[in-house]
């Protein structure tokens, strides 16, 4: 609001306001104490990339800071985020070899159950999560076993991922988190895991996952590149915001117990319109070309890095994601503790 000054005959006064929101923002105390959207290390997974082998670290270019590791050395980085306060580890297997099934998916010494169950014996506490897909397991790349013509057999895919689900909850995961867009996967797997005895292990959907261009560092860490074609027949089209709020739609329906937005950046409004709508935990993952992005900007000196991470992702928790997958995670928790002393 406004206030106009006294007329005075000799002088020219300004009109002089009455609402000050600057009064909130003068000092970094008041600014601390007024905000609104307050990050914890507890909100964030770290992704991790495990492949078979002993005391191996493969670094991913397109991913600064990243490796791709044995079993042992996930346990390691584990570690290191438990003792930073993150809440939790998702993982992504390279398999020794691949089908056109995706068999390594799950079998019972696959390399991503063979991970769980020394992450479980550590007892550490991190939520592990286990990602729940074919594509880094076929021989094809793509997220099921294939029809005559080269299309994904939706209802196929369907029994293959209950049945990796299942493998992964008897190998300790707490949450699986099935990302191969197959209609009908949510429910299959809870089928799955209730008839197997894991009636405890959650489902963390990945309800909007589009078909994106911010997956490119990704591909290379997981080596899930399909060899042919694209993934644009069961991802979804990033244009389309109603098809998506249907699709979280379904898979709350199908018993989800988190709703998961892929990407977040370029989906905010999806985050948003679930936190809105749904009493679930709404998560949100930073993709591997957001954060590459950032990163390689900062690098040229064109962004002070450490700022813009923090406020891309404050900007994802504002939206309503109570979880934040996001490969700054270590760094993010780091960054919160230095500010906490």
């Amino acid at each position: 609001m406004i206030v106009a000054a006294r007329p005075d005959a000799n002088t020219h006064t300004a009109p002089v306001p009455r609402d000050r929101p600057r009064r909130l923002r003068r000092s970094e105390a008041i600014r601390r104490l007024v905000r609104e959207t307050r990050l914890d290390p507890e909100m964030f997974v770290a992704p991790i990339f495990v492949r078979p082998g002993t005391g191996v670290r493969d670094p991913i270019a397109s991913l600064p800071g990243h490796d791709r590791v044995s079993a042992d050395e996930a346990v390691r980085d584990a570690e290191r985020l438990a003792e930073l306060g993150v809440g939790g580890v998702i993982l992504f297997g390279l398999p020794a070899s691949k089908d056109e099934e995706g068999s390594g998916a799950w079998i019972a010494e696959g390399i991503v159950q063979q991970a769980l169950r020394r992450l479980r014996d550590r007892d550490l506490p991190l939520a592990l999560i286990a990602d729940t897909c074919l594509c880094e397991y076929t021989s094809h790349g793509h997220c099921g076993p294939l029809t005559g013509d080269g299309r994904v057999a939706n209802d196929a895919a369907l029994e293959l991922l209950a049945r990796t689900a299942v493998a992964q909850a008897a190998a300790g995961a707490d949450v699986v988190a099935p990302s191969a867009m197959m209609d009908g996967q949510v429910a299959a797997i809870r089928d799955g895991l209730d008839q197997a005895g894991f009636t405890e292990t959650a489902i963390m959907a990945y309800a909007a996952k589009a078909a994106s261009a911010f997956y490119g560092p990704f591909r290379e860490a997981a080596d899930s590149t399909p060899a042919f074609g694209d993934r644009r027949g069961y991802q979804m089209d990033p244009a389309n915001g109603r098809e998506s709020r249907r699709e979280v739609a379904l898979d709350v329906a199908e018993g989800a117990d988190i709703i998961l937005i892929k990407p977040a950046m370029p989906q905010l409004d999806l985050v948003a319109a679930a936190r809105e709508r749904y009493d679930l935990p709404i998560a949100a993952y930073q993709v591997s070309g957001e954060f590459a992005m950032l990163v390689a900007a900062a690098e040229r000196g064109w962004l002070d890095g450490r700022r813009a991470m923090l406020e891309s992702v404050t900007g994802i928790v504002r939206a309503g994601a109570g979880i934040v997958i996001t490969y700054a995670a270590a760094d993010l928790a780091s960054w919160l503790r230095d500010e906490a002393r």
